[in-house]
């Protein structure tokens, strides 16, 4: 299948790096102020974490019929709408005082980051094949993670002022939206044919079962990301580590690994392949929250989102292929929106499933039973076969890079993005 391509501008690699920072900011940035809101607005430690997670309900709602926007015009439009209604309705938060108007904003906000999160994979999915893929994955990886080191901490500087404060930093994707509909190109819709028509939800999960595997993997990382994020300040609380600024650097801790790891993915991949990273990865998630649960020392706590970030710089650029390359071009959208279903419903649900557990268990009990959730997921892993049946065998040494379609010349790419 061929689709028609248009030879993108020079400045189109650095906006989607750039576009890709905001998806993990979209909770991170308010994760230095949770105390503080949830003191001001005189709300419950799990209400307070719905601040953070509620917009990714409204990205796991809207996140189908993103994709299928996606699949059918293209993503210079449909990702400049969804960085001017992020932008906007994210800004809402510093001048909202009511804890109802700011879920609602949240909600909002979560529509329009949901064609920020697939249209940003999607656009870098079609312009990269091969080891340039492998590439761009890494740099958006470490684009992500580094966009989770400069917010929060931008959050964590001027949240002492006042917690509205980190709401004024989603503010920068509405000049980013501008730009998209001046500097993208127009992707053309590949004319498929019955292997490439688009499909429903439903028909795309039974044709691509795999993908159902990926999607509980991301569900789970989601989950555990966002337990770290809203439950692990309170547990500092506990610890004494109060401010603000002190608390975005655990933050920014994790990001910054997420970082280092992304800028050497292309070489891990090719020398340990995909299972092997995955299994690394869950590893290290299970690692993270045992600690977490034996420790209450600020140094020693310090070691979890580290270890964590390590796991989540293998797992992002991985799983982001194999769900990208997993299916036909036609329905790409659909597969990463459905992606977008997955992260972020995991995001969404988890300070309401681990609240009450840490509530009723205890710190130390519930997050040793926190662990155990990816410690089935790796078994599950080790022992069966659907793994190995979805990982993708690394490109011959002597391979062409750049084989199949691409929006601009195979050699152009591979310069972008070493």
């Amino acid at each position: 299948m061929t689709a028609a391509t248009t030879t993108p501008r020079a400045g189109v690699f650095p906006l989607l790096l750039f576009a890709s920072t905001l998806t993990v900011m979209a909770g991170s940035v308010l994760s230095p102020v949770i105390e503080v809101l949830r003191g001001d607005l005189g709300v419950s430690g799990t209400a307070a974490g719905l601040v953070v997670t509620v917009h990714s309900l409204g990205i796991a709602l809207v996140s189908p019929f993103a994709g299928r926007l996606l699949d059918r015009f293209g993503t210079r439009v449909p990702l400049a709408f969804g960085l001017l209604v992020y932008g906007v309705a994210g800004g809402a938060g510093a001048l909202i005082d009511s804890y109802p108007a700011l879920i609602v904003a949240r909600l909002v906000f979560g529509a329009g980051a949901s064609f920020v999160f697939a249209g940003t994979t999607v656009a870098l999915l079609s312009l990269y094949q091969g080891r340039a893929k492998d590439r761009a994955m890494g740099w958006r990886s470490t684009a992500t993670s580094l966009g989770g080191v400069l917010w929060p901490l931008a959050a964590g500087a001027v949240g002492g002022i006042s917690w509205h404060l980190p709401f004024a930093i989603y503010l920068i994707a509405v000049p980013l939206g501008i730009a998209t509909l001046f500097v993208l190109p127009k992707h053309v819709v590949p004319a498929g044919g019955p292997a490439g028509a688009p499909m429903g939800a439903l028909t795309l999960l039974r044709r691509h079962r795999i993908l159902l595997a990926w999607y509980g993997l991301q569900f789970l990382s989601s989950l555990l990301l966002y337990a770290l994020m809203v439950f692990l300040p309170q547990q500092l609380a506990a610890a004494g580590v109060t401010s603000p600024m002190l608390v975005s650097l655990y933050t920014v801790a994790m990001s910054a690994v997420m970082s280092l790891i992304g800028l050497g993915y292309a070489p891990l991949r090719e020398r340990l392949g995909e299972r092997t990273l995955l299994h690394v990865a869950v590893a290290l998630w299970v690692v993270a929250f045992a600690l977490l649960a034996v420790t209450s020392q600020p140094v020693l706590l310090f070691l979890v989102p580290v270890l964590f970030g390590i796991g989540q710089g293998v797992f992002f650029p991985v799983v982001t292929v194999l769900i990208g390359e997993g299916v036909p071009e036609a329905v790409r959208g659909q597969a990463t929106s459905l992606s977008g279903t997955a992260t972020f419903a995991g995001q969404f649900v988890s300070p309401l499933l681990v609240g009450p557990l840490l509530a009723a268990t205890g710190f130390e009990a519930g997050f040793f039973l926190v662990a155990g959730v990816p410690a089935l997921a790796l078994a599950a892993l080790l022992f069966t076969r659907n793994a190995r049946r979805g990982t993708r065998t690394a490109p011959p040494a002597g391979a062409d890079p750049a084989a199949g379609t691409t929006e601009a010349p195979a050699a152009s790419h591979s310069a972008t993005v070493r």
